[in-house]
């Protein structure tokens, strides 16, 4: 019989889905408003940069500060801030302020204060529910994280939308106070088990970095995904431009775009039960293959097909895919990491992997500007099929030999 996961973790996983479904909206949301500023597909794709090159350039100090401070406190300020932020944003639309450079702003301001939430959100959960039932625990929360990001948040923020500009930011604020109110309930204190005396930032940052560039499994999870997030993220940059309006190549309203988007998160869902059968039954190794060649292909239908029926169907397997390799990732980056080091494990892992992102944004919109979009969607599509290579690596004997190293090293 299992064991329950646990009051604070349930509490927890409240406060995170307030906290995704606010995220999503707001994500969506933003581009949707933007185009109505502009339609250059390099400031449209720039705000998914903005949002997005935090973890390139904070990633780090963010996983020493979570190794440092009250990981359930960082999580409290990160929403906090951002709360306070959209209400500037929101303030300056209601009275007719509005402005591109303004949305950059948000976009950025609350990309910062992501990279600390979700740092601190996945190094808090073994020390909820222990490392022996993380692979449910990390299960049941993409499965809460990805219905509320990508499942409701974009249908949610296109009808907010269509509504009113000023609906669309002000739920994202009544959503990050809610789970500000959610979080303070689970009572404890989730700092790291370190000594009194702490070296310098820059020697704690170093000391993260090394432990997972010398984990060889873990560096080949790192490297394999920051190659699929660039060429995911280009593409998604530049998707609204392919698919809203009624001169792109899909025709679709703001809403049914947000429909298409959501059949991402449906896929994500549905992966997040299949996760723990599909390890077992396939392996590790066939699981992250199969998982990232769903993902990659995924990303190609729009330069094959402008039907969204067709397109949805691959998104939704793509979503699949993308949940399984997730949780089978994660869940093994923490049960081989110390705790004290799982921040900084996290955050480097993340430079990389979410790092990428805003390049890839980048990528994709000049490239989109001087080829096309259907360029865009070939080229990286085939960019992130070379990540199923990286699989051959994840053998049962590097898994035992990382969790072996895990427990003899002193790091």
């Amino acid at each position: 019989m299992r064991t329950p996961l646990g009051g604070k973790y349930w509490r927890l996983w409240t406060s995170a889905a307030l906290s995704n479904l606010a995220d999503g909206i707001l994500k969506f949301a933003l581009p949707l408003l933007a185009i109505g500023y502009t339609r250059s597909p390099p400031l449209v794709a720039g705000l998914t940069l903005a949002f997005t090159l935090p973890w390139l350039v904070f990633a780090l100090p963010a996983g020493a500060i979570a190794d440092r401070r009250d990981r359930r406190s960082l999580m409290l300020l990160a929403n906090a801030v951002r709360a306070t932020l959209l209400t500037g944003l929101l303030a300056a639309v209601l009275l007719d302020a509005g402005s591109i450079w303004l949305l950059y702003v948000a976009a950025l301001g609350t990309g910062i204060a992501e990279t600390c939430y979700d740092t601190a959100s996945q190094a808090i959960v073994p020390q909820l529910v222990g490392r022996d039932k993380l692979p449910r625990a990390n299960s049941r929360l993409y499965a809460a994280e990805t219905t509320a990001l990508e499942l409701a948040g974009p249908p949610v923020a296109g009808l907010l939308v269509a509504a009113a500009a000023a609906l669309s930011l002000a739920t994202p604020i009544v959503l990050w106070v809610a789970a500000v109110v959610v979080l303070l309930s689970v009572r404890g204190s989730f700092r790291a088990a370190t000594t009194d005396r702490r070296p310098h930032l820059r020697t704690e940052i170093a000391e993260g970095l090394r432990f997972v560039w010398r984990t060889g499994i873990l560096r080949t999870f790192t490297v394999m995904t920051g190659v699929f997030n660039f060429a995911s993220s280009a593409i998604m940059a530049v998707l609204v431009l392919y698919a809203v309006g009624p001169a792109s190549a899909m025709g679709l309203s703001e809403a049914a775009y947000g429909w298409l988007l959501s059949l991402i998160a449906a896929g994500c869902l549905a992966g997040s039960f299949v996760a723990e059968p599909a390890e077992r039954v396939l392996g590790p190794a066939r699981a992250i293959g199969l998982a990232f060649f769903l993902g990659a292909a995924s990303l190609g239908a729009p330069a094959l097909t402008t039907d969204p029926v067709l397109i949805g169907a691959a998104f939704f397997a793509g979503g699949v895919g993308l949940i399984v390799s997730n949780v089978t990732t994660v869940s093994l980056r923490q049960r081989i990491t110390p705790d004290r080091l799982l921040g900084r494990a996290n955050s480097s892992h993340r430079l990389v992997a979410y790092g990428t992102r805003p390049l890839g944004a980048l990528a994709g919109g000049l490239l989109a500007q001087g080829f096309g979009l259907p360029t865009v969607f070939a080229v990286m599509s085939l960019l992130a099929m070379s990540t199923v290579f990286g699989a051959t690596k994840v053998t049962a004997e590097a898994v035992a030999e990382a969790e072996r190293d895990a427990s003899d090293s002193p790091v």
